[in-house]
């Protein structure tokens, strides 16, 4: 059985024989999102795709193909904003859920809320007309029991 250092190698030779195999217009059809797409990549060379984030040989190697693409054309440039978060880890929010259940929340009290108004209008209304029919019955001398 290989070590995790023989395999990484293995990965890595193993994505230069595909980059090499691989046309412009090969690339063209697994862009995603600006970039190749690593799940089509791993299944090209035949790894994981953890792989082509945990070993340094092979990230180096896909990032510099991602370069050599964009130079020729083949993949979008970067914009300036990518450009300085390359290499930094996008932080890690851990409000995110509780805002999106918070405002799921706040967008169904509204709905009731608005129901909730158009039930009291329509209560005003009937009370405002049975509040005249009942005056009119009392100076008429006919009052309800």
């Amino acid at each position: 059985m290989a070590s995790g250092q023989q395999k990484a190698q293995e990965n890595c030779k193993a994505f230069d024989v595909w980059r090499v195999t691989q046309t412009d217009d090969d690339f063209k059809q697994i862009v995603y999102r600006g970039q190749l797409n690593r799940i089509e990549v791993a299944k090209g060379v035949g790894c994981g795709k953890s792989a082509l984030k945990q070993n340094p040989a092979l990230r180096k190697a896909l990032n510099s193909l991602e370069n050599e693409l964009r130079e020729r054309g083949v993949l979008p440039p970067l914009t300036e904003s990518a450009k300085q978060s390359v290499d930094k880890p996008k932080p890690y929010d851990n409000t995110v859920n509780r805002k999106l259940l918070d405002s799921k929340r706040v967008s169904s009290l509204e709905t009731e809320n608005i129901e909730l108004k158009a039930k009291v209008k329509e209560l005003e209304v009937q009370l405002e007309r049975f509040g005249e029919l009942s005056e009119v019955l009392s100076e008429m001398g006919f009052m309800p029991r």
